[in-house]
């Protein structure tokens, strides 16, 4: 972005930001102050449930009856999910989303110590800091609803309960749903070691299964009768890493072997491998899923064995949308840094220690606002999805050191103290500064929108999902 339209976004939001609402931001700024200890107790009991995909009973319920408690019109089980929810209040346009997490990941179970100390080994845990995301979206949308409900604001402010980011994208069956059709602006916020308007892409990705069936036979004794899907899959593997010279630096391809076999001396007639494709984008990812389906293809025809394909499930990169990211960036630099004492502080440079990073602290400073990067870094999100429907605002807050691997015990542990707590209340401010601004100010929402459709373009939305319902259970 150059100097010159970079000057007038932040010229544009400012604006916003210090103009007619500065009463009704400390008025949001106070309810989050008085949310707190509640927003708390219930991101430690969500972080202590440590609930996985789909399996999040518990933690759904604990925010959508605090939505219910705040006066919001809920609706449970949404988009044939048990977990799924949406929390309502107000009416008539601008209806303003925000969207809220809570699933743990398996395997990351941790104490609130600076060292790996797993409260129960193999057991769950908040390695992506969704405790925290859903608990502070819905602090934020209740400090809406009491502007909404006492006149100062007008429109409808709902939050949407997302289950089973991390494994099967429940966002995605909301969407398929029509869920965020009628939208016309959503939030999100994810924990992280940095605060920032998050301006960047995400990765697109395809999830798919490839089982191979052959014939068993006894390995010694007559192994010519047999026909080994261990085979197919380990040339399949093998296809896949010959491929791996010929993509794009973009390009990732993951696999997991899941099955290959009971015992050694029986030639095994079924096998399983789970794929994930990724790519900057869905118009990169498509042909390299098409690829590697044909190399499970010729994988089978070399090992004489029968195959199938099953999709799970596949993401949209995000769309970023600069004019509502520098509305985010003029609310940060209003609130400023996070601040921590030196028993926090002390509590980061351990977690450092024990994961081999510099001991460098955490960084609740504000990020300048960057520029949108060509080749997004990192994951994938079924906020792509979200962001493919309706121009979304995306915001990043610090809940755990500088230099934290995410996806581990040590986020787990900030996440279920004060390091975390600060940056999820931080958060929450942060959202509802900025939804005022989009109440209050038609002409944001607007600009949002024009961007919106710029970036989409001619393209239409399609969910990459299998028919049927979402796989509950599996």
């Amino acid at each position: 972005m150059n100097k010159t339209l970079f000057t007038c976004l932040m010229v544009y939001a400012c604006g916003f930001c210090f103009g007619q609402n500065s009463d009704t931001k400390a008025a949001v700024i106070a309810s989050i102050e008085a949310q707190s200890e509640d927003l708390i107790k219930i991101s430690d009991e969500i972080w202590a449930l440590a609930e996985t995909a789909f399996e999040e009973s518990g933690s759904a319920e604990l925010l959508a009856s605090y939505a219910e408690k705040n006066g919001f019109r809920v609706e449970r089980g949404v988009a044939e999910m048990p977990t799924g929810f949406t929390a309502e209040f107000g009416e008539g346009h601008p209806i303003i989303g925000i969207l809220g997490e809570f699933d743990a990941l398996p395997g990351l179970s941790q104490d609130v110590n600076p060292e790996k100390t797993p409260i129960e080994e193999g057991g769950a845990g908040h390695g992506c800091g969704h405790n925290l995301f859903g608990a502070g979206s819905l602090g934020a949308a209740v400090a809406i609803k009491e502007l909404i409900a006492a006149g100062k604001l007008k429109g409808t402010i709902r939050f949407y309960g997302t289950p089973a980011e991390e494994k099967y994208f429940g966002k995605l069956f909301m969407a398929r749903a029509g869920m965020f059709n009628d939208l016309d602006v959503c939030l999100d916020w994810h924990p992280s070691s940095r605060i920032e308007a998050d301006v960047q892409s995400s990765l697109a990705l395809v999830d798919f299964v490839v089982e191979f069936r052959g014939q068993a036979a006894h390995a010694a004794g007559d192994p010519w009768n047999g026909r080994s899907a261990s085979d197919a899959m380990e040339l399949m593997s093998a296809g896949i890493n010959a491929y791996r010279e010929h993509i794009k630096p973009t390009v990732r391809i993951h696999t997991h072997m899941q099955q290959a076999g009971d015992v050694v001396n029986v030639v095994p007639d079924y096998a399983k491998i789970w794929v994930r494709v990724r790519d900057r984008d869905r118009e990169g990812m498509m042909p390299v899923w098409e690829r590697v389906q044909e190399i499970a293809r010729g994988a089978a025809i070399m090992a004489n064995v029968d195959y199938e394909i099953t999709l799970v499930s596949g993401l949209h990169e995000v769309l970023p949308n600069r004019t509502g990211g520098a509305a985010m960036h003029a609310n940060l630099e209003l609130l400023g840094p996070i601040k921590y004492d030196e028993a926090e502080a002390a509590f980061g440079r351990g977690i450092q220690k024990a994961t081999g990073k510099p001991l460098v602290g955490i960084d609740g400073s504000v990020q300048p606002f960057k520029e949108t990067a060509a080749n997004p870094s990192g994951g994938s999100t079924d906020v792509g999805d979200v962001s493919w429907l309706v121009p979304e605002i995306r915001l990043r807050v610090t809940t755990a050191p500088k230099d934290t691997p995410w996806h581990s015990w040590a986020v787990v542990a900030c996440g279920g103290m004060s390091i975390g707590h600060k940056g999820m209340v931080y958060a929450a401010k942060a959202l509802s500064m900025t939804m005022v601004d989009l109440f209050e100010n038609p002409e944001l929402v607007e600009e949002m929108k024009v961007e919106f459709k710029e970036r989409r373009g001619d393209a239409k939305y399609e969910a990459i999902l299998p028919e049927g319902p979402p796989p509950i259970g599996n």
